[in-house]
């Protein structure tokens, strides 16, 4: 089967439990979807319903209890924790929706951790963070800090970071939670600008305006997917 017919993620029966005490919560119940190359997916859904759960297992953050998920054709479930990481640094980018930017660092530096990480050399670092600077318009902040730039700015710089090592994957948790209106609108154009280039998001998002961005649409309720489709009508 040629990689074009894999879908990018299979999840089948994905079952998630946390535990405290004699106290059990089940995040995920049952979960099974696909996701293709190109696709924009919005996860939806009521505080607590187990969208981030679900974008933490999708980005090799967290582990599951029962079931599959298969990136690209890898079993995820058999990985190292050791290959986890570097599965996770080569396929997935990561979008957080507090930014998690290093303050004592320069955009440049943050932006160039991933690849560095990966023992890419100087020059290749210096050619992808200004590409990836670039694409989020921000290539004339790179000597800046964190602290001295806006928000919405701090978000682009976030975005850049998970796009520098051309992932295959990129998933974004609330990328508007911390943004008033106008920057909020700035980073979900540069999203399906990202996409309509043929990147592959997937997205958690409490914001009904944003989620239909999203060329299809996964509402989730107590750890189960209710509906999904390209066109959710959202209560």
């Amino acid at each position: 089967m040629t990689e074009q017919l894999i879908p990018l993620v299979q999840v089948d029966d994905l079952h998630k439990e946390f535990r405290q005490g004699n106290i059990a919560t089940l995040a995920l119940q049952g979960i099974s979807l696909q996701i293709q190359r190109g696709d924009f997916v919005a996860i939806t859904g009521p505080s607590g319903c187990g969208k981030s759960t679900l974008l933490n297992v999708l980005g090799l953050l967290d582990s599951f209890d029962s079931g599959s998920y298969q990136l690209s054709g890898i079993d995820t479930s058999t990985l190292t924790v050791d290959q986890r990481s570097k599965i996770r640094n080569k396929h997935i980018g990561f979008v957080f929706q507090s930014f998690n930017l290093i303050d004592s660092m320069t955009v440049f530096d943050n932006v160039a951790l991933p690849l560095l990480h990966r023992g890419c050399g100087k020059a290749e670092v210096a050619e992808k963070v200004e590409h990836a600077l670039s694409a989020v318009d921000m290539a004339h902040r790179s000597a800046f800090y964190p602290n001295q730039l806006s928000g919405g700015q701090q978000q682009r710089i976030a975005i850049a970071r998970a796009l520098v090592g051309s992932p295959d994957l990129l998933l974004v948790d609330e990328p508007t939670g911390n943004l008033d209106s106008k920057n909020g609108d700035a980073v979900m154009q540069m999203l399906q600008k990202l996409h309509q280039q043929g990147t592959t998001i997937v997205m958690v998002t409490h914001d009904h305006r944003y989620s239909r961005c999203a060329s299809r649409q996964i509402q989730l309720l107590d750890g189960q997917i209710i509906a999904s489709g390209q066109k959710l009508e959202v209560a």
